[in-house]
């Protein structure tokens, strides 16, 4: 063999070296994201203040980068809780979606959340625990614990 046939050779084995690194990484980045989790986020939560025994309402901005339905919320201090719609209503539907990559806040005069027959009264500054449960794309669920702070107004 020559020494250009062989410097022929050792180019097409570094070429094919290099397509054999790049489909790798390709297949390594791949399987990264196929096992990547969807981001839910939960910000501006709040709750207006109220009496023991009373109802208030909960707000917050809710987004889901796969996409998610909000099935389910728990309050401990509250002896119900519902979505409720812009007339203060109870929704009628099994969750609430949540498109991906979209904002969806609950304020007031829009979806909400009711919290019912608080067990204590709700002052300035405290805090409300809450649960919110989601179900996935992927019908997977899982639990956003929430800390929303007691105010007049959103933050």
């Amino acid at each position: 063999m020559t020494a250009s046939g062989t410097t022929t050779m050792l180019s097409r084995m570094a070429t094919v070296g290099d397509t054999l690194r790049r489909a790798g990484a390709t297949l390594a980045c791949a399987l990264w994201c196929a096992n990547a989790l969807a981001v839910f986020t939960v910000t501006e939560g709040w709750v207006l203040p109220a009496g023991a025994k009373a109802a208030t309402e909960a707000y917050m901005e809710l987004s889901s980068s796969e996409g998610a339905t909000l099935i389910a919320v728990r309050c401990a201090i509250a002896a119900d809780v519902s979505l409720v719609d812009p007339k203060g209503r109870p929704m009628k539907i099994a969750g609430l979606a949540l498109t991906a990559g979209e904002t969806v806040t609950l304020m007031p005069g829009a979806v909400r959340i009711a919290l019912t027959r608080l067990a204590h009264s709700l002052r300035l500054s405290e805090r409300v625990p809450m649960v919110l449960v989601i179900r996935n794309v992927d019908a997977t669920t899982q639990q956003i614990s929430v800390d929303a702070e007691v105010r007049r107004r959103s933050p």
